[in-house]
């Protein structure tokens, strides 16, 4: 976490009025798209749900954009700076897998069962006492991470830019603020799609240049394995076995691959509303399939320009991360970067990028928590049967409450040393057992509600005793994890096998309801027919296509490269060969 010295801080930086301009210009930007599109929203499915009409690639980016927010741009090249290579595995195994899984198995029952939320799926299968539950954790977790990303970004800015934290959150809370109540979810997609563009413009050139001042790719790893002091490495799988941890992130190869490959990268992936509305937002079965496949693609690639940049930090100013009074935190890897290569004018485009990445995660946080709040809670518990203007109005609303929250949220992210670890550790306690419950519940009809329920609850409990323990054995001097990180992943696994036990064990002796009642929700109650819709929607669109074009239509088959199966295993398949020269 970054605690900065007093006085003048190592990254403070010197903006010409170019730079000033391109942040204003940005900030305009934002707020004229919220505004443009406010006199669009007619209905609460166009605040909360954008209509249902956004194609697959523009939903497909804020998919992506949706998750590059401050813990992952300043976290990861945090990572990359001081352990190295092994960060990779977030985005090989901890995401590409999960979002495939997510476009190919689990968007036609979201999609096809017609529901808004993931909670709202959970009321069709498991009933009102798993929905409320579920619902509350998802409302209480997401305005948390929103918290998180406020605190990172004000600490950034007060170090770059001089302001006060307070001063930087209101500021950008007043801006995330200004386009989602007027915009609604269109406004953060579309927000999000050119913050993409703004982050990838950001960083490729102090990636490209610093790569340039250290010799190369070969002259950075030769620096790097020169550096006695330096705790990271530059192969992921190295130090991995069972019983014989030697890697510098302290996991070993079954809590990478079932903890963050399995359990919280599926699980993050396939049920946190925050990324899967910007599928939710698709305009047809296809494209919601599509939606977390081709964000996919750039999530396979963002690594390069994250990663490296805090590899090169590391080679050229690790010293400043040394010590007992470091000059330097690791968070502030990317904007010392930023400092040391940039010239005025491409120094504004980077500011502004990190501006992005932090607005990005916010709006995320906040859009999704305005729609479960509006249609989970208050349309089904508090103020049912209204009229839609009046759910358009509290979505509105509790866009404005959500955003106050955050401020203060952001208060508790800051009694946490690691905001990676913190964000980690939410994500084990709340996405784990719901993705174990979620799976659980389509594979097996037989498990009833109560135990769906019990289940989920069971999987909260279970990581949060865990983490106590390891807190305990941490103060004792004999920690039972190999890190903090390793603790989040084996809390993860933990947290699955809780509730797969629970629901197992209370499943004989509770009521699980019929075949008619679980129509479509598994795959042994015709689950399978929403498959057949999105084969059948993918001809037709096919066909469409080809008629338009002039061609014969009776012959026309889907290309592979809009088979939500193909592309998806072609994209596994290439995430998984960019391990190969880091092994």
């Amino acid at each position: 976490m970054i605690d900065l010295a007093a006085g003048e801080s190592a990254i403070r930086l010197s903006l010409s009025w170019v730079d000033w301009l391109i942040l204003i210009i940005y900030f305009a930007m934002i707020v004229w798209i919220g505004y443009s599109i406010h006199k669009q929203q007619k209905s609460s499915e166009d605040f909360l749900l954008a209509g249902r009409s956004m194609p697959a690639w523009i939903a497909g980016l804020a998919f992506c954009a949706a998750n590059l927010g401050a813990t992952e741009i300043l976290g990861m090249a945090a990572n990359g700076a001081q352990i190295g290579m092994p960060t990779i595995h977030y985005y090989l195994i901890g995401a590409v897998p999960g979002m495939v899984f997510l476009g190919i198995f689990m968007m036609p029952f979201y999609y096809g069962s017609g529901v808004r939320s993931v909670p709202e799926f959970m009321y069709q299968r498991f009933g009102k006492g798993a929905h409320i539950i579920v619902s509350l954790c998802f409302a209480v977790s997401t305005i948390l991470q929103a918290g998180i990303n406020l605190y990172a970004m004000a600490l950034i800015l007060q170090a770059m830019l001089g302001w006060t934290q307070w001063t930087a959150i209101i500021v950008s809370a007043v801006f995330v603020l200004a386009y989602i109540t007027l915009g609604g979810l269109t406004s953060a997609i579309y927000n999000e799609v050119m913050q993409f563009f703004v982050i990838v413009a950001a960083l490729i050139p102090v990636t490209v240049i610093g790569l340039s001042h250290v010799g190369g790719w070969s002259g950075l790893t030769a620096k790097l394995d020169s550096m006695q002091d330096w705790s990271g490495s530059i192969h992921a799988w190295a130090g991995t076995g069972l019983g014989n941890v030697t890697n510098p992130v302290g996991g070993d190869w079954f809590s990478i691959l079932m903890g963050l490959g399995f359990v919280l990268g599926f699980g993050y992936w396939t049920t946190n509303f925050t990324e899967v509305q910007r599928a939710f937002a698709a305009k047809s079965m296809t494209a919601a399939r599509m939606t977390p496949i081709l964000g996919a693609i750039p999530k396979m690639l963002i690594w390069i320009i994250i990663i490296i940049p805090g590899l090169i930090a590391a080679a050229t100013v690790g010293n400043l991360f040394a010590g007992d009074h470091p000059v330097l935190q690791y968070n502030e890897a990317i904007p010392y970067l930023f400092k040391m290569y940039l010239p005025n004018g491409v120094l504004g485009v980077a500011i502004t990028g990190m501006m992005a990445s932090f607005m990005a995660g916010m709006a995320a946080n906040v859009s999704s928590f305005n729609t479960v709040f509006t249609y989970d809670l208050w349309q089904d518990y508090v103020k049912p049967g209204k009229d839609d203007k009046y759910y358009l109005n509290m979505g509105r609303w509790i866009t404005v409450i959500g955003v106050f929250i955050s401020v203060f949220t952001a208060w508790i992210a800051s009694q946490f040393g690691n905001i990676m670890t913190y964000l980690q550790t939410l994500f084990s306690f709340f996405n784990a057992p719901l993705f174990a419950v979620f799976i659980l519940g389509l594979v097996w009809k037989r498990v009833s509600n109560v135990a769906g329920t019990v289940g989920y609850v069971c999987g909260i409990l279970a990581p949060l005793v865990t983490y106590i323990l390891y807190l305990q054995s941490v103060a004792a001097g004999n920690p039972i994890f190999g890190s903090a990180t390793a603790e989040t992943w084996y809390g993860a696994i933990i947290s699955c096998l809780a509730t797969w036990i629970a629901a197992a064990v209370l499943t004989p002796f509770t009521r699980s309801k019929t075949d008619e009642e679980l129509e479509g929700l598994t795959f042994g109650t015709n689950g399978i027919k929403y498959f057949k819709e999105a084969s059948a929607e993918e001809l037709e669109d096919a066909k469409r296509a080809a008629k338009e074009a002039g061609k014969d239509v009776s012959t026309v088959k889907v290309p592979w490269y809009k088979k939500p199966l193909i592309l998806g295993s072609v994209i596994f398949t290439l995430g998984l060969v960019f391990y190969i020269p880091f092994f």
